[in-house]
């Protein structure tokens, strides 16, 4: 005879930035809830992404500064950083997040919350350790983690993903990193600021290969002026162990490169494959990923799937987003979906990245009459007040509706300046909306109504 199933009137399986919000809503409701997190509350985002190498990069910054000070008229001496300090700082701003999330969620009126892997046993029921509960609501917040590719030689040696790396207390000498996309950049950077060696292998032809071209061009500028090695077309790459580290070569006939430490940064993919989906009859993808509608509900009625795991971003933004959908059409009776948002990311190296929508290459291959603007940083008085004029500015607008298709805002305060624009295009109002505002003196922001006044047809 099988164990009795604990009931519960739903079960959320993961504690990342989807799960908790939600069991708080559902709670909130008045219904009963079991949370189930098999390792850290907070999941990516406050363990192993946004918070901890967001407080990384600020150290980074503050370095770089100190190193620049005599460009701003500041006497600073010589510039050390204490890696076991700026570890310090990290692990107490992340552990305060984490404590933080963990202490609301357990003390949540109506959750109970489940340490354990939770696996599925039939569409209603989950089974975690020796408890069985069972729902007829169940919301999947798994997340994701590093892909590490089979390269010859890489399992003879010692490497570091995005979670290893930051237990690292000592500057590497030389830091190589496999990946040259954002996870792989900000680590770079941020490296190399701290005072290591740093070489980055890409696999493709060019850096961060789903922006426009100008874009990758600057980036690996804005990298290589800090003295970081750059190899693209890094296609046959390949490792063996030395005394100190390793040597690895990225083409055959390619001089070795000798390397401290390894970095994997060239993806990521969603923790789906030991859930028992299959016993619940849940679809995934051909990569894993679990396939959702408009609304975020698997093919299976009564079980949903949010953040990383579903394939629909692999952002703490873009998960919230997805718990906000699923509450408001649960809860609220307010039919949002996925289909309504606007794409959004930034890439956090120095200056930043901002994006939203359609890259210039996205608009072009869709074969709609566009315009573009760009502009450099060194035209905005505020970048060049600040001593930060690298990067650029670039909008890409429909000729015929007027709507904001995309942009791109690579410099300093790029990461909040697009949200003017992203706000506007979820508002689906025409780009003369801004263009036609009056912004404040001196900001950066105050660049992007000239840039839509000079407009050019999208060659």
């Amino acid at each position: 005879m099988s164990d009795p199933a604990t009931k519960f009137d739903a079960i959320v399986i993961g504690a990342g930035q989807a799960g908790p919000p939600l069991a708080g809503r559902l709670t909130e409701a008045g219904q009963t809830v079991a949370v189930i997190e098999r390792k850290l509350v907070g999941g990516t985002c406050v363990n192993y992404g946004c918070i901890p190498t967001k407080t990384l990069v600020a150290s980074a910054h503050a370095a770089h500064l100190a190193r620049r000070g005599a460009e701003y008229g500041v006497g600073t001496g010589e510039v050390s950083v204490d890696m076991a300090k700026v570890k310090a700082r990290k692990d107490r701003i992340m552990l305060d997040d984490r404590d933080g999330l963990e202490s609301w969620l357990t003390g949540m009126d109506g959750c109970t919350f489940l340490r354990g892997h939770a696996r599925f046993e039939g569409p209603r029921t989950v089974r975690v350790g020796d408890q069985l509960l069972e729902a007829d609501r169940i919301f999947l917040n798994v997340g994701g983690r590093a892909v590490v590719p089979d390269l010859p030689g890489l399992q003879d040696i010692d490497y570091l993903t995005n979670v290893g790396i930051l237990d690292l207390d000592a500057l590497p000498e030389h830091l190589v990193i496999v990946g040259g996309s954002y996870i792989a950049l900000e680590f770079a950077q941020m490296y190399r600021r701290f005072g290591a060696r740093v070489t980055v292998l890409e696999h493709g032809p060019r850096l961060t290969s789903r922006e426009d071209e100008d874009v990758s061009a600057a980036i690996r500028d804005i990298l290589e002026a800090e003295g970081i090695d750059i190899v693209v077309d890094a296609k046959d790459i390949r490792f063996a162990k030395s005394d100190n580290g390793f040597e690895v070569i990225p083409n055959e006939g390619a001089d070795a490169i000798s390397g401290s430490h390894l970095l994997i940064a060239v993806g990521r993919q969603p923790n789906t494959d030991d859930l028992g989906l299959e016993n619940a009859g849940v679809h995934t993808d051909e990569r894993g990923y679990i396939v959702v509608d408009d609304q975020l509900r698997t093919n299976v009625e009564g079980i949903w799937a949010m953040g990383d795991c579903n394939g629909k971003g692999a952002f703490t933004h873009t998960s919230y987003n997805d718990f906000e959908i699923v509450a408001a059409n649960l809860l609220d009776d307010d039919p949002r979906r996925v289909s309504d948002r606007v794409t959004t990311y930034a890439l956090y190296i120095d200056p930043p990245l901002g994006r939203a929508g359609m890259t210039v290459d996205q608009v072009r291959a869709s074969g709609r009459k566009a315009l573009v603007g760009k502009r450099p940083m060194t035209r905005v008085g505020r970048a060049v007040e600040k001593g930060e004029t690298q990067g650029f500015m670039k909008v890409v607008v429909d000729a015929e509706t007027e709507e904001i298709l995309g942009a791109a805002i690579l410099g300093v305060g790029g990461d909040e300046v697009v949200h003017a624009i992203l706000d506007i295009m979820t508002a689906k109002k025409p780009y003369t909306a801004i263009s036609r505002t009056m912004h404040i003196h001196p900001t950066v922001s105050e660049l992007v109504p000239t840039l839509l006044q000079d407009l050019k047809p999208l060659q």
